[in-house]
């Protein structure tokens, strides 16, 4: 059919969108690494662990039923709002250096706006399974839409709406990961955990650490452009 051909031929140029997304989440990735590895190999002076560190500034803050728990991998480092269970990765649960600290303060910040009721925090809670059904099913879906009733269908439609809320977590995301890594910053200063110059390392590891989620929001919007263009248009491309 001369649709098909002319479609393939016309969805070419929208492959750059992701090719864009996939080099910003690339090089953050590598970002990211390569400046945690530089100052996972320097020790801070109080020794603290980054266990230690996060319990003490869970104590600090009156947070008692908070547990810190050591989870395997690297930098799979979380907090768990459902279970109040600050997971630590290997590289940072017994480390001593400003990475490993940096990262376990960070992880803290939320569990502080968990305690605070942090708005944006709240948000991205209740995005959590609307988002999860966009990410696994939302392109699915837009698939099905363009074989059953061409570029530009309502069951089309319907997924971009639907991919566009795993878009919309990625977002709410940003201000949530800024907000944690400020106030690690701000507590590790505060509590005297690190020092001025090691607070200073911190940022720059928490500053790489939020290139990634920028990386992935900004892909997440380049490939819901990417749906709209191809298939937001009702009735704009269907013929034989």
């Amino acid at each position: 059919m001369g649709y098909g051909y002319g479609y393939g031929f016309y969805m070419d140029w929208t492959y750059v969108l992701v090719l864009i997304g996939a080099v910003l989440c690339m090089a953050a990735s590598a970002k990211v690494n390569s400046t945690y590895s530089k100052y996972a190999r320097v020790r801070s002076m109080s020794g603290m662990t980054g266990a230690q560190a996060a319990q003490r500034i869970l104590n600090a803050n009156g947070i008692y039923d908070v547990r810190v728990e050591h989870i395997r991998g690297s930098l799979t480092d979380h907090y768990d709002p459902s279970s109040k269970v600050l997971r630590l990765s290997d590289a940072v649960y017994g480390s001593s250096s400003v990475a490993a600290i940096g990262v376990a303060a960070h992880e803290c910040g939320h569990a502080v706006q968990h305690q605070k009721g942090y708005a944006p925090l709240r948000i991205r809670a209740a995005l959590v399974p609307v988002a999860n059904i966009g990410s696994r099913i939302g392109l699915p879906i837009v698939i099905l839409g363009v074989i059953f009733g061409g570029a530009g269908s309502l069951l089309a439609q319907i997924g971009i709406w639907v991919f566009s809320a795993a878009v919309l977590f990625q977002i709410v995301t940003l201000p949530v990961e800024f907000d944690a890594s400020n106030r690690a910053m701000h507590m590790l200063t505060q509590y005297g955990i690190l020092g001025q110059q090691e607070v200073g390392h911190v940022r720059k590891v928490l500053g790489a650490a939020a290139l990634t989620y920028v990386a992935a929001a900004a892909s997440s919007i380049l490939q819901l452009l990417r749906l709209v263009i191809l298939f937001g248009n009702r009735g704009g491309r269907d013929r034989d």
